[in-house]
Order: C-alpha cells, then structure tokens, then sequence
C-alpha cells in the first residue's frame, strides 16, 4: 500500500514538472490544465481511491479469455491506423501545412480573440469540446451510480465531535485556509472569464474552483461541507452546464446558422463568437466543477462510511 502510495505522490510530481515545462514553452493554458488536473485533482482523487481499497482481492473464478481477444484486437485496428500518419513533428504533415498557419494568422480575424487555444478549442473545434464534456459528465453519473452514499443524518454527535477535535488542533491552518479559500473562488472566476484574453477558461477555472471546495472538505469535514454544498443543487448545476452548451448549438441552428456557429448570435459576427464562447465557457466550467466536486463527495463519503463502520465492529 504504502509503494503505490509512493507511485501515486511521485505521478503527481511528474505531472507537476511537466506543467513546468509547458510553461518553459510558452504552453501556459496547457500548464493550467496539467497542474490543476494532473497535479491536483486527479493524484487526490488517486489517493481517496487507495484509501478505500483493501489490501487482499478477490480471486477471479472464471477466465476472461473473450475480453483478452478484443483488448487485442482494439490494439491492433488502432496501430494498423497509425500507420498512414506522417511522422512526429514531420514540418510536411498536413497540420502544420494548412491547419497550424489558419489558426495563427486568421483566428484574430475570424473569432476575435487574442488567445488562440481559446479559439481553438471553444470555436473551431467546438463540437469536439462538446464531446469532451458529455465524456465528464457521463464519468460523473457513473460514479453516482456506483459509489453513491447515502447522507448521513444532520444530528450525527460522533462525527461533530471529530470535527471539533480537528478544529482545535489545527486551528492556525483552519483560520490560513479560511482566508485563502475566497481568493482562491476569485482566481477560478478571473480564468473563468478571462480565458478569452489570457491562459485559462472554463476546464481550468472549473477544477480551481472545485479545489477550493475539496480543501475546505478536507480541513472542516465531510459533514460540514455537506451542510454547505447542496449536492442536489450540484447535480443539477451538472447537467445545466452541459445544457447551456448545447443550447448555444441549437439557438445558433434556430438562427440559421450551423450547429455551434456563434456567428448568427449577434449582428456582428464577432460579437457572436464572443458571446458564444462566454456561454459555451461558462457551461464547461460548470459541468467541470460540479463533477469533480460530486467525484469527490461520493469517494470521501464512501471512506467515511467504512471508517465508521469499523469504529462501530471494534
């Protein structure tokens, strides 16, 4: 336990270099994202999980022979389609021959926004980031299905005295993070909104902004933060994002145009592309935070009830 523990600390760490080197390379939105998820969310959820899993298996009855087939044979369609690529970093291939030079040169004129991954990822290639959101909320929804816990009744004395106990001894950090957790909600919702002009947008100030929520879990309690954070009203701030960004799709449909073509949402067409990309934003930074925050509760929660459930055979 204590060797993959050590695995999972030294993932972390690598992905934290990793956010530096992307910023060596002036990959500042890419560094955002590696540091936030790499490094944040993903090696604490990694953690959570270990923590849950107990030291023996299950020995498995049954051979899985049929599963070993297509695990082969997926792996060998997706070579054989590697093969027609050109190679890595080839200044020949058709990217950077015809689609590198559009998104340099045009997108200034064509979207109207200074930062270009912003561009990219929320204009040109919009319907794939639709994709990329239906994938998170859809991981979201598989873990409520199956990790979900039930809530633990207000009046619980056992955990309140617990909570009480860590309160005082750590109240000097209790108080730091206090103080931090606002400017840390502040920071998600710059990135949020300045993603537009500068390094950031809705998947980095949606994790931000979920790992506000997590340190203030992890100081004060599970319980507390429950009493906090309304997890109905998560869940349905969830599917809100993802509705807001197929509602941008189907209103722009609606006025004539193609599915997410921000430019017949406004008289001006780049006016369009900035009110698109500020819904389409603020959509994948909702769905984005809700998920890792409902991820997270549902993980801690199911720790907590195993904990307590030993507590209670002792």
């Amino acid at each position: 336990m204590k060797d993959l523990i050590a695995v999972v600390m030294l993932a972390g760490i690598y992905s934290l270099l990793s956010a530096s080197f992307f910023i060596a390379m002036d990959a500042v939105d890419v560094a955002f994202t590696e540091a936030a998820v790499g490094a944040g969310i993903s090696t604490l959820l990694m953690l959570v999980a270990i923590s849950m899993t107990g030291r023996s298996e299950h020995t498995v009855r049954h051979k899985p022979l049929l599963a070993l087939v297509v695990v082969f044979v997926t792996g060998a369609l997706l070579i054989y389609g590697t093969l027609d690529m050109p190679y890595f970093g080839s200044p020949q291939a058709p990217i950077h021959l015809h689609v590198a030079p559009r998104y340099i040169f045009d997108s200034m004129q064509e979207i109207g926004v200074p930062n270009i991954v912003t561009a990219v990822l929320a204009s040109y290639r919009a319907f794939d980031t639709l994709g990329e959101v239906v994938v998170i909320f859809t991981a979201g929804v598989g873990v409520l299905a199956l990790l979900s816990v039930a809530r633990r009744p207000e009046g619980n004395t056992e955990s309140d005295s617990i909570n009480d106990s860590m309160y005082k001894q750590h109240l000097i950090l209790h108080i730091v993070v206090k103080m931090l957790i606002p400017f840390i909600l502040l920071f998600a919702l710059y990135v949020q909104f300045h993603g537009d002009y500068g390094p950031g947008g809705g998947f980095q100030a949606g994790v931000i902004f979920a790992a506000a929520i997590i340190l203030y879990t992890m100081l004060f309690g599970l319980s507390t933060a429950r009493r906090v954070i309304n997890q109905t009203f998560t869940k349905l701030l969830a599917a809100v994002g993802l509705l807001i960004y197929g509602g941008v799709g189907v209103t722009s449909m609606l006025n004539g145009g193609d599915f997410l073509d921000y430019n017949v949402l406004a008289a001006d067409p780049i006016a369009g592309q900035h009110l698109g990309i500020l819904l389409i934003e603020l959509g994948v930074g909702c769905t984005v935070a809700s998920v890792m925050v409902l991820i997270f509760f549902n993980f801690a929660g199911r720790r907590e009830d195993q904990q307590n459930k030993k507590i209670k055979e002792v």
